[in-house]
């Protein structure tokens, strides 16, 4: 005779019960109480938005590097101190005078292209990689602003045989990723554990890159207290392990502003 549902009932409930008291750890277990989700406030409906921006975010621009050619249209048969060289011609306020904020960079340019590398030159290691989407790869260039602490990144492509420079960003930069169509820049803060992140993401529709992402983020360096060591049966301490560095997962290899080509 089938069971009633009452009957069932009861010999689930005794199977839980029994279950729980086993000391199953792979149960699902609450998390507490949720929060009531708010949706955002709009402050001042009145107010006339802007049309236009208070200050130029130095976004969206692109230039094309004079005297520079790409044969066959490929970006790495291009020196990238020649491209390093165009830049200093094309914007002499920034490099040339003994007062220009970058004048060491000019200088330190003429160690560059020398086989062993001289470590006295500012470029670092060039990148290959499809940004844009067309199939070809495009350069991103890093090279020191001396004698200051920043560091320049680039980023060109080939429009014909010209080679146009679609981003370009000034920072005291601690780190660079590619991430698909994003060259991400993280830069120091003035408040500890924390940094800046800038991600430049190429627009098909502009032609350029654009700061699409700017944010403060925790870089969870903050120390940790050393874990206790634990007895064991024995009655001495046993090892205590380490607390392990923290990692910072990423698409493809950073530029180190310390590396040379």
């Amino acid at each position: 005779m089938p069971r009633s549902r009452a009957a069932r009932t009861a010999l689930a409930l005794a199977a839980l019960a029994l279950a729980a008291g086993c000391g199953d750890a792979g149960g699902l277990q609450g998390a507490g109480p949720t929060p009531t989700a708010t949706s955002p406030a709009k402050l001042w409906p009145s107010l006339t938005p802007a049309s236009s921006p208070a200050w130029n975010y130095d976004n969206g621009e692109s230039e094309t590097m004079k005297g520079v050619t790409a044969p066959g249209g490929d970006i790495r048969k291009v020196d990238p101190a020649r491209l390093v060289r165009a830049e200093i011609a094309q914007h002499a306020d920034d490099y040339a005078g003994s007062k220009a904020p970058y004048r060491e960079t000019v200088r330190r340019m003429d160690s560059c292209g020398k086989h062993p590398a001289d470590a006295k030159c500012p470029l670092l290691r060039p990148y290959y990689r499809d940004i844009t989407g067309d199939g070809h790869p495009d350069l991103t260039l890093g090279f020191r602003l001396l004698p200051g602490n920043q560091t320049a990144v680039r980023v060109y492509t080939v429009e014909g045989n010209r080679v146009v420079q679609v981003m370009s960003n000034n920072d005291a930069v601690s780190g660079v990723e590619l991430a698909g169509r994003s060259v991400i820049i993280h830069a120091p803060s003035d408040l500890s554990d924390y940094e800046y992140r800038f991600q430049w993401t190429w627009d098909p529709e502009q032609k350029v890159m654009l700061l699409t992402h700017d944010e403060m983020l925790h870089n969870g360096k903050r120390e940790q207290p050393p874990k206790r060591p634990s007895a064991s049966r024995s009655g001495s301490p046993s090892a205590s392990a380490g607390t392990s560095p923290s990692t910072t997962t990423g698409a493809s290899p950073s530029l180190s502003p310390s590396a040379t080509p």
